[in-house]
């Protein structure tokens, strides 16, 4: 019940931040960039991204790396659902990618979010195309920067953003670095190191 109240309050945030915008339905956030049409899909992947950092942020660095300094009977586990005390809690990956199948799930959403990485821990957060791979090269390359673009899936246009994804706190590098199912060629994050990738898509038609 406490997970299911987390991800309640997770998907409130990002409802509030899209009604503000003007981007209550998927017509909104599909509309043309041109000025007077409504939202363009870069605003509103921009301004769904930023809802999406901010509570991972959060979540990572006053949750999760305050708890493992912490004596606390309350830990960040990567098998959280297998702890059978109830004292264990998702990872931040983990909060993001069950807000993002819950987002999946709901048809009035007009938009989805992924977590993809070159260097993927999990295997649900591998490239799935040439194009994931050129926009997650393309920021690693270069840091600084997003990638846009769009793309066809299934005969069906979307507006793709992909944004760094940084190593925010402390939880972040070191659970990669030292994670027993890292590759060779993994690299030793630090702070503020791009580690992968998030993905918005806008359905455009």
């Amino acid at each position: 019940m406490k997970y299911r109240v987390s991800l309640i309050s997770y998907g409130v945030l990002n409802l509030a931040v899209l009604l503000a915008s003007g981007c209550g339905s998927s017509n909104a956030a599909a509309s043309s960039q041109s000025a007077g049409a409504g939202i363009s899909p870069k605003k509103f992947a921009d301004a769904v991204h930023a809802v999406m950092m901010a509570d991972r942020t959060v979540y990572a660095s006053q949750v999760v790396t305050r708890l493992k300094k912490q004596d606390s009977p309350v830990k960040p586990d990567e098998y959280w659902q297998d702890e059978t005390t109830g004292h264990a809690i998702p990872l931040p990956a983990q909060m993001f990618r069950m807000g993002a199948e819950l987002v999946a799930e709901d048809p009035g959403a007009g938009f989805t979010y992924s977590l993809k990485s070159l260097w993927p821990l999990n295997s649900q957060h591998k490239p799935a195309s040439d194009f994931e791979i050129e926009a997650l090269t393309f920021l690693s390359k270069n840091p600084g920067e997003n990638f846009y673009q769009e793309e066809t899936l299934g005969g069906k246009k979307y507006f793709t953003a992909f944004y760094p994804d940084r190593a925010v706190a402390e939880a972040c590098w070191s659970c990669h670095n030292d994670h027993p199912n890292k590759a060779e060629d993994y690299p030793e994050f630090k702070e503020g190191d791009v580690m992968g990738a998030v993905a918005v898509r806008v359905p455009l038609e």
